[in-house]
C-alpha cells in the first residue's frame, strides 16, 4: 500500500486497534498528523561520553558493550529490578532498572549499546538509574542524538511515538512550502520539508532553533493573514455615518458629577471619528479596572442616538447589564433616551418593567434606541430596526460566533463595533488575538483616586485582618470577601462562599450584617442583595467570582481574597477594581493557604505591579493566554509552537502580512499562501 499524508495511522506498521485508540485521544489519525505532532523538549543526548570520565549527578550517553544482564526480584521492595555490567575501552560501570522485567528479552550479553540518562553515586561506585538504550546502528533514534520528547497519554510511550514519526518523516518532503521565496530569503527561514525534519531530529542545535522559527514563523503569519483578510472583509462593508453632535455632546459632559480625564477625551474623540465613517468601526477600547469605559460608552450612544440609530450593549452576566442599565440611565437622563434591558429574567424599558413582548416590539419599530442585555440580544426573536452601533463588555467572555450573530442583527448596514475590556492585554496579544481591532487605551484613572493597598496576610495574621476590617466599618466604610471553588463539582464556588457566610457572620462579626452574593440566586434576590450593599444595609458581602465585573459600590474600600493561589492575576486584579472606587483610601487583603514557591511570586507579582497592563504581561509569563483570555471561545488558534511571548517575531508576521496584503489582497499571485489561508479559515469555522 502506498502511504500518503493522507493515510490512516492504522495502516502504518506496529499499529493495532489498541495503539490507534491512544493515538487518536492525542489527535492523531493521519500520517500528517504525525508530522504537525512537535515534541515539546528534548534531551541532548548528542555528546557520547567514555564511562571513564563519567561524573555523578549528570546525564550521560555511552556507547557500551553488555557483559552481564540479569533480573532478580525484591520482596523487601515487592519491584523487579533487572540489573547489568557495562563497559567500553576505558572502564565500566552498573546500569539498573526497576520494573522493566522484558529489558533481558531487548537486550543481550556482548550487544553494543548506546546508553542515556543520570549517572548517580552509590555506596558501590556510580550506577546509570534507568536510562535510556537502543542497539548501536547505523542512526539513532532514542539515544546518543538530540532526542525529541513528545505529549503522550496513558500506556503510550515516547518510543513507539518515536519510532512512528521517524517511519513517516520521508513523507514530509511530500508537504508543500507555502510561504513566498521572498519572505523565506528576508527572514532566513529554511523550507518547510526542512523544519519538519530537524523539528522531529535534529542535526544539531543550530538547525532545531532554524527549524523552531520557521514554523513559529509560519503559525504566526497566518495569524496575521487572517486578521488583515478580515479587515480587507470590513473595508467591504458599509457602515451608518454618525454625525457628531458638538452642542448635545458638550451639554452631557457638562452635566457630569466629575471632570472627563484628558484620556477619556482623548479616546472619545477617537471613536466618535471613526464612527462618522461608511467603513464599519472595529475597535477595542482597553481600559484599566475604574478608569470610566461606560461613560465613554454612553456619550457614544447618545451620539449614536441624535443620528436616529439603535445601540446595542451585551455584558456577559445580568448583573452587569442590569449594573450598565442603571448607570447609563442615570448618565443619559437629561437626553431622554429610551433605553431598554433584556436578559433572562429581566425585562425593562424606560425604567419600568415591562413584558418581553413590548420589549422585543420596541426593538423592532426603533422605539428602543439604546437596548442593553446580556447573550439573550443575540436570540432569533430578537430585530432591530436601524442598528448602527454594537458595544460588546468583557468582550473576551464572548465567542466569535456570539459576537458575529450581534453584529448581523442590522438588516441592511453593518453596525460599528466597540469591544470594551477590563482586562489588559499585552501587546503581544493585541497584535495577534485582536490584531483586526483599532486599539483605544485608558490607562489615567479618574481623579482623585488614590492607589489600593495591595497586603498578602499570612495565616498567623488573619484575627488582625478581621480587626482591621472592623476598624474600617467603623468608620463607614464596606468590605467585599470573594471565595473560590473549592471542588471541580461546584462550579459557581457556592459551598465555599456558604461556608464562609455563615463563619464570618455566626464567629467572626455576628453584630454587623453580612450578605451573601452568588451565582445560583436568582436575578430579583441579587438585585435585592446588591441594592441592600450599596444602600449600606450590608456591611460586609460575601461573594463568588460572580463580582468580578460590573459592581460599582464606591463606599466598599476593602476587598478580601480567600484561597488567592485559585485565581488568576487578572482576576485578582478584576476583584481589587471593585474598592479603591472614591477619594477614600481601599486596601485589596490577599488570603492563601499555599507555601508553594511559584504562588508566592504570583501574588507578590499583584503587590508591586504599577497598574493592570504590567500585571497582564505577568500573568501571560506565568500562565499563559487560554486561562486569561478565553481563547478557546473567542476563535483564536491553538498555538503548536508559537508563543505570544514572541514579541519581536509577531511584529515581523504582522509586517510581512501587512507587504503582502497592500500589493495583493486577494493573494492571487500567491495561490499556495491562499489555499493555506482558506484551510486555516476552515479549522476555525471562519469561512
Amino acid at each position: 500500500m502506498k502511504v500518503t499524508l493522507a493515510t490512516p495511522i492504522t495502516a502504518l506498521p506496529r499499529v493495532g486497534k489498541v495503539l490507534t485508540r491512544r493515538l487518536h485521544k492525542l489527535g492523531l489519525h493521519t500520517v500528517e498528523d504525525m508530522l504537525m505532532h512537535y515534541p515539546f523538549r528534548y534531551d541532548d543526548y548528542s555528546t557520547v561520553s567514555d564511562i571513564a570520565l563519567l561524573k555523578p549527578s549528570t546525564n550521560a550517553t555511552v556507547r557500551a558493550t553488555i557483559n552481564l544482564l540479569a533480573n532478580k526480584r525484591s520482596f523487601r521492595r515487592r519491584m523487579f529490578i533487572t540489573e547489568a555490567l557495562i563497559s567500553d575501552e576505558t572502564a565500566s560501570i552498573q546500569a539498573v532498572w526497576f520494573n522493566q522485567p522484558f529489558i533481558p528479552r531487548v537486550l543481550h550479553q556482548g550487544d553494543t549499546v548506546y546508553f542515556s540518562g543520570k549517572v548517580e553515586q552509590t555506596p558501590y561506585g556510580l550506577q546509570f538509574t534507568s536510562p535510556s538504550y537502543e542497539k548501536a546502528k547505523k542512526e539513532q533514534t532514542h539515544t546518543a542524538r538530540i532526542v525529541p520528547v513528545y505529549s503522550v497519554t496513558e500506556n503510550l510511550t515516547e518510543k513507539q511515538l518515536r519510532y512512528l514519526v521517524k517511519l513517516v518523516l520521508p513523507l514530509a518532503k511530500n508537504i508543500p512550502e507555502w510561504l513566498p521565496d521572498h519572505i523565506l530569503k528576508t527572514h532566513s527561514l529554511v523550507a518547510l520539508p526542512r523544519a519538519l525534519h530537524e523539528i522531529h531530529f535534529p542535526t544539531n542545535l543550530r538547525m532545531l532553533e532554524k527549524a523552531r522559527q520557521r514554523l513559529k514563523f509560519g503559525e504566526l503569519f497566518l495569524i496575521q493573514l487572517k486578521t488583515q483578510d478580515i479587515r480587507q472583509a470590513l473595508h467591504s462593508l458599509r457602515a451608518p455615518a454618525i454625525q457628531f453632535h458638538e452642542q448635545l455632546t458638550k451639554r452631557f459632559v457638562s452635566a457630569l458629577p466629575f471632570t472627563l480625564t484628558a484620556n477619556q477625551k482623548k479616546v472619545a474623540w477617537q471613536i466618535l471619528r471613526s464612527i462618522e465613517k461608511t467603513q464599519p468601526m472595529n475597535r477595542l477600547l482597553e481600559g484599566d479596572v475604574g478608569s470610566g469605559k461606560t461613560v465613554i460608552a454612553a456619550l457614544v450612544m447618545l451620539n449614536v442616538a441624535a443620528n436616529r440609530y439603535q445601540s446595542a450593549l451585551m455584558a456577559p452576566t445580568e448583573i452587569l447589564a442590569l449594573q450598565h442599565y442603571k448607570t447609563i440611565n442615570t448618565l443619559l437622563k437629561q437626553a431622554d433616551i429610551p433605553i431598554a434591558l433584556l436578559t433572562r429574567t429581566e425585562k425593562r424599558f424606560r425604567g419600568e418593567k415591562t413584558t418581553e413582548k413590548k420589549i422585543l416590539t420596541a426593538i423592532s419599530n426603533g422605539a428602543a434606541k439604546i437596548v442593553i442585555g446580556t447573550h439573550a440580544l443575540i436570540q432569533d426573536m430578537v430585530t432591530f430596526s436601524q442598528l448602527g452601533l454594537v458595544t460588546i463588555d468583557e468582550q473576551h467572555r464572548f465567542g466569535v460566533d456570539q459576537r458575529r450573530i450581534l453584529k448581523q442583527k442590522s438588516p441592511e448596514l453593518t453596525p460599528h463595533l466597540l469591544s470594551m475590556t477590563a482586562t489588559p492585554i499585552p501587546r503581544s496579544l493585541a497584535l495577534t488575538l485582536y490584531g483586526d481591532l483599532d486599539l483605544s487605551l485608558l490607562k489615567e484613572m479618574p481623579h482623585g483616586r488614590k492607589p489600593i493597598i495591595t497586603k498578602i496576610v499570612p495565616p498567623e495574621k488573619r484575627e488582625r485582618a478581621y480587626g482591621f476590617i472592623r476598624d474600617e466599618v467603623g468608620r463607614g466604610r464596606q468590605v467585599f470577601v470573594i471565595c473560590p471553588l473549592i471542588e471541580e463539582s461546584d462550579k459557581l464556588g457556592v459551598r465555599a462562599a456558604t461556608a464562609e457566610y455563615e463563619k464570618l457572620q455566626r464567629n467572626v462579626f455576628p453584630d454587623l450584617s453580612v450578605g451573601l452574593l452568588h451565582g445560583k440566586l436568582k436575578a430579583q434576590e441579587k438585585e435585592r442583595v446588591m441594592n441592600a450593599f450599596k444602600a449600606h444595609d450590608i456591611h460586609i458581602l460575601v461573594a463568588t467570582a460572580v463580582v468580578e465585573v460590573g459592581i460599582d459600590v464606591p463606599n466598599a474600600s476593602v476587598m478580601m481574597v480567600e484561597g488567592a493561589e485559585r485565581f488568576g492575576l487578572a482576576q485578582l486584579h478584576q476583584f481589587r477594581g471593585r474598592v479603591g472606587r472614591a477619594e477614600h483610601q481601599s486596601y485589596c487583603l490577599v488570603f492563601t493557604d499555599s507555601t508553594s514557591e511559584k504562588t508566592t511570586e504570583r501574588l507578590h507579582a499583584l503587590v508591586t505591579a504599577k497598574n493592570g497592563f504590567e500585571l497582564a504581561e505577568m500573568d501571560l509569563d506565568l500562565r499563559g493566554p487560554g486561562e486569561i483570555y478565553g481563547i478557546a471561545q473567542s476563535g483564536f488558534p491553538e498555538l503548536k509552537i508559537a508563543k505570544l511571548t514572541d514579541l519581536d517575531l509577531i511584529q515581523k508576521t504582522r509586517e510581512a502580512a501587512e507587504s503582502i496584503f497592500s500589493v495583493d489582497p486577494t493573494l492571487d499571485h500567491y495561490p499556495m499562501l491562499k489555499k493555506q489561508l482558506t484551510a486555516f479559515s476552515q479549522e476555525l469555522h471562519l469561512e
